[in-house]
């Protein structure tokens, strides 16, 4: 029985809606919307606040800014409760992770999507709060939460290229191959080509991964996105300029197509490069959790030394 459009919509078709795949870049502009919405007014702050952060320290308690400015002032004590609130919320995430009973508060996917976007709002929001002056301890927290941050952006790459579904629950294999037939599907429906022909089209024989390094593994999934970058855009000139079947595609068609045909090709390479990408995954977390913790413990007395001698600003 032929397939029909609407058997290209995972979420009402398939039996189990909690694990209906997730299209591989599902979510990526919104995380970078929020990213911008968020880290915009921040670095304005950042920016606006040169003359006062660039000035020495006995030229800052006459700058006309102090008073907001420095550590315990109206901006920099705000930005400096809201950096402790923020990474407060991100120790959530890994007790979402770890215990399922939690699922009611929203998917993984989406959690690592705040989590991600809250963290890279830290930098600026501490520079804020310290006014650009980091010593001692606090400086130790700061560089130890950049390196959480940095490794956390590093993670976030390699977590959008395991195959997932929509909660965040990584795909079986089996889930995976039901996921490439309904890419393909569509896509033969939306340009009126053959499976065949649409498989042939994006040249998606998949290749397995050999063993290889850290450094190696970062580049072959980095060339793994130019490839798919050029090849869509191939196929974008391609289908504008050559009607597939011999029938004309609208605007939304071609659309349509460039995008079932991306998300194949991403399929295809996630599958391919899928125990390297876990293996360097594992490796990861290994090496996120300690420069995280020891940025909470830094945090915490920090809070505690403040509390103990009085919010002092200089």
């Amino acid at each position: 029985m032929p397939a029909t459009p609407a058997a290209t919509e995972p979420a009402a078709e398939a039996p189990r809606p909690t694990t209906t795949p997730a299209p591989p870049t599902s979510g990526r502009w919104k995380v970078w919307g929020w990213v911008i919405g968020i880290g915009l007014p921040l670095t304005v702050i950042n920016l606006l606040g040169i003359p006062y952060y660039t000035a020495s320290a006995a030229v800052r308690v006459r700058h006309p800014w102090h008073a907001m400015l420095r550590p315990s002032g109206s901006v920099g004590l705000v930005a400096g409760i809201i950096a402790v609130l923020i990474f407060v919320f991100l120790w959530l995430y890994p007790l979402r992770k770890r215990f399922k009973r939690l699922a009611f508060l929203g998917s993984l996917g989406k959690w690592m999507d705040v989590h991600v976007t809250l963290a890279l709002a830290l930098p600026l929001l501490l520079a804020i709060h310290s006014a650009w002056r980091a010593d001692g301890l606090i400086g130790l927290g700061l560089l130890a939460m950049l390196v959480v941050i940095v490794s956390g952006v590093v993670g976030r790459y390699l977590y959008v290229r395991i195959p997932r579904a929509r909660n965040g629950v990584e795909l079986t294999r089996e889930e995976v191959a039901n996921r490439r037939r309904e890419l393909v599907g569509s896509l033969a429906i939306t340009t009126g080509l053959s499976t065949d022909v649409v498989q042939r089209t994006l040249d998606i024989a998949p290749a397995p991964a050999e063993e290889q390094g850290v450094l190696r593994i970062f580049g072959r999934l980095l060339a793994d996105d130019l490839f798919r970058w050029k090849r869509r855009a191939a196929l974008r000139r391609r289908w504008a300029s050559v009607a597939p079947a011999g029938q004309p595609l609208s605007k939304a068609a071609l659309a349509d197509a460039v995008r079932f045909a991306s998300q194949e090709i991403s399929l295809v390479q996630q599958v391919r490069m899928l125990h390297a990408t876990q293996r360097i995954f594992h490796y990861w977390h290994i090496a996120h959790r300690p420069f995280a913790i020891t940025a909470l413990v830094a945090v915490v007395i920090h809070i505690v030394v403040v509390m103990a001698v009085g919010v002092v600003g200089f």
